[in-house]
Order: structure tokens, then C-alpha cells, then sequence
């Protein structure tokens, strides 16, 4: 929790401004909920001590400034040319809708500017970027999305620009945004078929993003090169990360395989057998970029620098979260298996 009264008004108005956006009966209350969101996380990313996080809450304030006015546009238009009511009457109309909102949320095409923005964060930005900013356009979506050429085409984007872009990055921040575009991906296909699906899939996400998050930032790590260069006694911290980025790609024992599991059977039982195949090929690539990091840290070459005796210091709550975080992630999939064959 942040010491600053500042910090936590603007973090307790972000949230406000997501539930406002999600609980809104209309559209224009949906709108000026984003818009509540928005002003929250400006001065949140902006720092005037660090020139990189000036940049990127300038980029992202003009992305959202552009969404957020074709959304408002679009939605007054088709109020003023069909029923005030109703967007049932046109085939386009929930392709015109999702597609500022699809710009908020980072999917591919519309992803440009999210690797440049999350580059300028600070950790705590990174993880409010990749979750909380994330849940109001995609549940704005549920309420007109279904399974078209246009959604596909999406998905498919999302999931191959996620998988590939990040096979040539050595930042982790970078990777981890590709890894939000991927996991978008299947967030998608989960709002097709069920609100309850997105959800699950949207929470056991979020949980594993701040997992990664938190361990990488105890580790002092931005780019994979740093991984080998870590010192001896951050041993724990290491395993911790790997296993939790591991969890994120969706490597079985993890708890981050059991949503795309329970995706997968549904793209399975609803005969969308070629677009999951897609998906997990493209999901095995995000897994190859994090065994990519683990390999070059464990197995291949593990340096320690004679200038590197200061050793990391962190408090013991952040050390005691990361620690609880990453045994959620690794034991959490064993432990709804218990309670689902409990039940």
C-alpha cells in the first residue's frame, strides 16, 4: 500500500471510476467512467524526477484521450441515426463499438502504443496497466461482442502479435507486455462464450501478472541479461520469478494453465478446433521466451561480478507477499482440484 494520500485517493478513484464505467445502465455513464479512470492514472504514471515516465503518461493520455472520443462519437451516432434503445439493428454496430474500446485495452492491431508506454513505467504502473486497466473496456465488451469474422480476426492478431513480438525482446517489461497481448487474446475467446469464464480467467490473470510483477521487482531485473548477473543469496527470489513467469505462460502444473485449460474445452465443445490450435501453438511461443530467461539464469550461466557485493535489500512484508503470491501460483491449480473433486 502506498504511503502517499495522494496516491491512495487517485488509487481509490481509479477503481471507482472502473466500477462506475462497469455498473453504468448507459452508455455515456460507461463513457465518463473511463474518463474518471483515466484522470486517476495520469498523475499516477507521471514523475517529474524521471523523464521516461513523463513520456510514456504522455502517450498513453493521448491513446485514451483518442479512444475515449471515438467512443463517444460512435455511441452518439448511432443513438441519433437507430433507436436510442437498441444497437440491434445494425450488423456493424458492435464492430464500431468494440473497436475503441479493443484500442484501451492494448489488442492487436490497435497495441502500438503499449509496449513504448509500459517501457517508461515503474513496476507498480506495469501491473495497474496489464489488470485493473484492462477489466472496464473488455466487461464493456461483453455486452456486445459475439463470434465473427471481425473478433476472430482479432483474436488472432492479439494471439500471434503477443506470441512473436516478444521472441526478440530483452527488456521484461516488453515481455511482459507482449504476454498481456496473448493473454488478451484468450480473454476474448473467454467473453464469447461466458461472462463467468472471462472472469475466472480475468482474476487468476491478474493475480499471476502481480505475482511476476512483484518478484521481478524484488530481484532489481529489467532485462534479461540482468537474470545472470543476480547474486547467490537471491536464490528463492529466482525460483520465485521463473516459476511465476512459467505460471503466466501456462505451463501445466502452474495454476496459470487451469484457465486456458477450461478455454480450451469450451473452443473444443463449441467446434473451434482450428482457432485452438492456433492459440496454443502461439501460447507455447510466450512459453519459449519465459524458458528463454529461466535457461540463460539456471542452466546455461550463473556469473557473479566481484563488484556486486551490495546486496539486495528489501523489506520482509514485500518479500512475505511475493513469497505468498508465488505459492498461490504454484500450488493453486492443485488446490482447485482438491475443492472442485472435493465438491
Amino acid at each position: 500500500m502506498p504511503s502517499n494520500s495522494t496516491k491512495i485517493l487517485l488509487l481509490i478513484t481509479l477503481v471507482s471510476g472502473m466500477l462506475v464505467s462497469v455498473s453504468s445502465n448507459s452508455w455515456f455513464g460507461a463513457w465518463m467512467g473511463l474518463e474518471i479512470n483515466l484522470m486517476s492514472f495520469i498523475p499516477l504514471m507521471s514523475n517529474v524526477k524521471n523523464m521516461y515516465n513523463t513520456e510514456a503518461s504522455l502517450k498513453y493520455f493521448i491513446v485514451q484521450v483518442l479512444a475515449s472520443a471515438t467512443l463517444l462519437f460512435m455511441v452518439v451516432m448511432k443513438t441519433l441515426t437507430e433507436d436510442l434503445f437498441s444497437f440491434d439493428s445494425n450488423l456493424y454496430t458492435p464492430m464500431i463499438i468494440c473497436s475503441p474500446l479493443l484500442l484501451k485495452s492494448g489488442a492487436a492491431p490497435l497495441h502500438w502504443w503499449f509496449p513504448g508506454v509500459m517501457e517508461g513505467l515503474s513496476w507498480e504502473n506495469c501491473a495497474l496497466l496489464m489488470t485493473v486497466q484492462k477489466a472496464a473496456p473488455l466487461m464493456l465488451m461483453s455486452y456486445l461482442i459475439e463470434m465473427n469474422t471481425f473478433t476472430l480476426s482479432i483474436i488472432v492478431m492479439s494471439t500471434v502479435v503477443g506470441g512473436i513480438g516478444g521472441l526478440n525482446q530483452t527488456s521484461m517489461r516488453k515481455i511482459l507486455t507482449y504476454s498481456s497481448i496473448n493473454h488478451t487474446g484468450w480473454m476474448l475467446i473467454a467473453l464469447t462464450t461466458s461472462e463467468t469464464l472471462w472472469l475466472t480467467y480475468f482474476m487468476i490473470y491478474s493475480a499471476l501478472a502481480l505475482t511476476v510483477v512483484s518478484t521481478i521487482k524484488l530481484s532489481g531485473v529489467s532485462f534479461i541479461n540482468q537474470t545472470m548477473m543476480t547474486n547467490k543469496g537471491t536464490t528463492l527470489m529466482k525460483l520465485m520469478m521463473f516459476t511465476s513467469l512459467l505460471s503466466l505462460g501456462g505451463l501445466p502444473p502452474f495454476l496459470g494453465f487451469l484457465p486456458k485449460w477450461i478455454v480450451i474445452q469450451t473452443m473444443i465443445t463449441n467446434n473451434m478446433i482450428p482457432l485452438a490450435t492456433i492459440v496454443v501453438v502461439t501460447s507455447l511461443i510466450t512459453l519459449y521466451y519465459y524458458l528463454k530467461i529461466a535457461y540463460s539464469s539456471f542452466l546455461i550461466l550463473n556469473t557473479e561480478p566481484k563488484w556486486n557485493m551490495m546486496y539486495h535489500k528489501n523489506s520482509s512484508t514485500s518479500n512475505l507477499s511475493a513469497v505468498v503470491l508465488s505459492s498461490i501460483s504454484l500450488m493453486g491449480m492443485l488446490a482447485c482440484t482438491l475443492i472442485t473433486n472435493i465438491n
